[in-house]
């Protein structure tokens, strides 16, 4: 966990943690060794305050948990909530690293029962979206290590920057429960693969680290593009770590959706078309998000693998419109149609676009810190990738960079020799390939709801005709998500990090907009209409021109109706109801 705003000095639930429950007070003990301080929260007042051991009653109930994941406002009132269950998944650099796997809800009120019908009615949807985000794999804590910086952020601070306390010195956009630990510690939700391999008898540490913004946060087809700040919706970046005889090297990749305003709602549709906006500022917004890249990441090379045809065309000719008028020596843009090089499972072309950003590659570089501690070099600028959901087309293409990074921070380690290539060292690329794959399905279940597509491509190197079936499987799952319970998922996220603030006792929520008459009319008829056509089917008639003629009439109104329906797919789908209407589109 981190360190508390309440005493800067005071580690709260360093490994394990007590909570201690009266009716009056919540009292949560560090078990650490020398651990001394208890924090009381009052259940009433919800003030915070620093006791000891001895302060809490004999009375209480004791429940062990692994940390606080902070506090929430519903309408019943406040409610704690925190880590009941946690797993070790490695060390990275000598430091534990762990996933929080389960977590409990805890209200302050000792009863609802002052709540109406409706009101308990909302409590329950919020705290049920409350454990929808909870339950979605990403939450991870180190007790002694900052997850939400690069080794070459971490490495380039200044001596007051190393006295902050964790939650001050955090990146704040890889803090997901920021809003909820307002008086705690932080948060980060990152994904997190850790390995220990050997190539030619040396044992070296393998770590991947995507950490995911939650600035502009949200599902596939409700946030996409930027916000008025230059943030990009599912903004991801991604560490490689390798550590071997105590020297530490990094390479970092950035993934985010197409940087200006655009939108594409779902409609029931299998591929809604995307709209670019026709208000607001777009090279405004465009600037921003580049600025702070620059800042942040050093230069910029963005490979863009969206389609050159079709309804993705004019996204591609709207970003590298852009970049030039941007006219920033910093960037430089490199368009690759995925879709097109590598159609007919032709995906050995994909070293094209390896090749081709090569020299940019190398003059990048990597960050690299000897055994003594002494920085050898530093990554001097990134390689900012994205395709429509930023998911599926960028994982391979990032795997791929990832490799041939690895592949010179190996050599210079001296664990390859001279010649050798990652590729013919067959334990190893098993390991390299499967922990890609993984990295692939978390982001793309945070964001789409699914795990990720190709990734038969990265665990094996080659399309093959079960990973396309499963692909179509899991396009499918993304279809029925997308329309049908997205909205729920997108409040869930909103709620959680406070982009929509729940009063305690709220008699007007929003989760009871009435619905249009069509969306209960319109689908009955389509079920009636349809089954009338299968009876007639079924049941003929006296004659074959009676049968017909019922069939043709039941069959045409199931079309007309299922016509309309299609026509009007936005009022069908699952439209989020706690954010405002201009943040999805």
């Amino acid at each position: 966990m981190r360190g508390t705003c309440l005493s800067k000095d005071w580690m709260c639930f360093l490994s394990l943690t007590d909570r201690h429950t009266t009716p009056e007070k919540f009292y949560i003990e560090a078990c650490d060794d020398g651990a001394g301080d208890v924090l009381a929260v009052d259940r009433v007042s919800t003030e915070m305050t620093l006791t000891v051991r001895k302060d809490v009653p004999p009375s209480a109930v004791t429940r062990p948990m692994c940390g606080i994941m902070g506090t929430m406002r519903l309408v019943a009132g406040m409610y704690l909530i925190v880590i009941t269950k946690k797993k070790k998944v490695g060390d990275l650099l000598g430091h534990a690293v762990w996933k929080a796997t389960d977590f409990d809800i805890i209200s302050y009120k000792k009863t609802v029962l002052h709540l109406t019908d409706t009101q308990m009615q909302d409590n329950k949807a919020f705290l049920s979206m409350i454990n929808s985000v909870l339950n979605t794999d990403g939450f991870y804590f180190a007790t002694d290590y900052d997850l939400t910086h690069t080794l070459q952020r971490l490495a380039n601070t200044s001596p007051e920057f190393q006295e902050m306390t964790l939650l001050e010195r955090a990146d704040q956009r890889f803090v997901w429960n920021g809003h909820l630990l307002r008086d705690f510690m932080a948060q980060p939700e990152v994904i997190v693969a850790m390995k220990s391999c050997c190539i030619n008898g040396k044992i070296f540490d393998w770590n991947i680290i995507s950490r995911r913004s939650c600035f502009r946060a949200g599902v596939r087809y409700y946030v996409r593009g930027i916000d008025s700040e230059g943030h990009a919706a599912n903004f991801v970046e991604t560490e490689q770590i390798v550590q071997y005889n105590g020297a530490k090297a990094s390479f970092v990749q950035t993934r985010g959706s197409i940087p200006f305003y655009w939108s594409q709602r779902p409609n029931l549709k299998y591929k809604p078309k995307p709209q670019i906006s026709k208000s607001g500022n777009h090279l405004d917004g465009f600037q921003r998000h580049f600025d702070s890249q620059i800042i942040t990441y050093g230069k910029q090379v963005i490979l863009n693998l969206v389609n050159q045809k079709g309804s993705e065309k004019p996204l591609e000719q709207a970003f590298a419109k852009m970049v030039d008028s941007l006219g920033n020596g910093m960037i430089k843009y490199v368009a690759f149609d995925f879709h097109k090089e590598c159609s007919r499972m032709r995906w050995h072309r994909l070293q094209i676009l390896v090749d081709m950003v090569a020299e940019m590659q190398n003059e990048f570089g990597y960050f690299l810190v000897d055994s003594d501690g002494t920085v050898q070099l530093q990554q001097d600028g990134t390689f900012r990738s994205n395709c429509m959901d930023c998911l599926d087309r960028t994982n391979v293409i990032q795997s791929l960079l990832a490799r041939r990074s690895l592949q010179s921070q190996l050599e210079r380690m001296g664990v390859l020799h001279v010649g050798q290539r990652i590729e013919e060292q067959a334990d190893f690329e098993k390991i390299y390939k499967n922990a890609w794959a993984d990295n692939a399905n978390a982001c793309a279940k945070q964001y789409a709801g699914t795990g990720a597509l190709k990734t038969d491509f990265t665990r094996t190197g080659k399309r093959t005709q079960w990973g396309l079936l499963m692909d179509g499987w899991n396009s499918m799952i993304r279809y029925y998500k997308n329309n049908f319970s997205d909205g729920f998922r997108q409040d869930s996220i909103d709620l959680f990090l406070g982009n929509y603030a729940v009063e305690e006792a709220d008699m007007n929520t929003p989760l009871h907009e009435p619905k249009d008459w069509k969306f209960l009319t319109l689908p009955i008829i389509m079920v009636v209409a349809f089954s009338m056509c299968i009876i007639c089917l079924l049941m003929a008639g006296d004659t074959w021109t009676e049968t017909l003629a019922y069939v043709l009439f039941w069959g045409s109104a199931s079309v007309v109706t299922a016509g309309v329906i299609l026509f009007n797919g936005r009022d069908f789908v699952d439209a989020p109801k706690l954010v405002q209407k201009e943040k999805m589109d």
